[in-house]
């Protein structure tokens, strides 16, 4: 087994995005790794929106990643404690790309991602994100389960 060096935690949705965080938290400690949490703002609307007749669902969707940015950081903060190196990057674009490039650039060698189901709404946003991340990366990737609920 190569060494773990550099940890990606990839914080797709708040619901998820914690216990991911924690699982990359945990393992940068065991291994003394680095950890880069990833957030990918993904614009379903593209350049030019959709130009559609009702209230602008593209000005929703920018106040839900601002709240997701939010949101992320304070997860961040309270999971990465005691003088752990997190780095925490925001970028935007298509998922599957700016993933492998991500792992790519920050040369990662273990991947962890959410294990849910992806729901009508994003495989219609987003397509089927975790198989097509799973076959093109090249490190190693670990699901995390969300924890049931009591």
């Amino acid at each position: 087994m190569n060494d773990i060096r550099r940890i990606m935690a990839v914080a797709s949705d708040i619901k998820h995005s914690r216990e991911v965080v924690r699982y990359g938290v945990s393992l940068a400690k065991k291994y003394d790794a680095e950890l880069v949490v990833l957030h990918v703002e993904h614009d379903p609307f593209g350049e030019s929106g959709w130009n559609l007749p009702f209230l602008s669902v593209e000005e929703e969707y920018k106040e839900l990643l601002k709240e997701a940015r939010n949101s992320l950081t304070m997860i961040v903060r309270a999971e990465a404690t005691g003088g752990l190196r997190v780095k925490e990057l925001v970028r935007k674009g298509e998922p599957i790309g700016v993933i492998r490039n991500v792992v790519e650039e920050e040369k990662i060698d273990l991947l962890l991602m959410p294990a849910h189901e992806e729901n009508r709404l994003e495989h219609f946003l987003f397509g089927r994100i975790n198989a097509a991340i799973i076959r093109r990366l090249p490190c190693s990737v670990l699901l995390v389960k969300q924890e049931a609920a009591d």
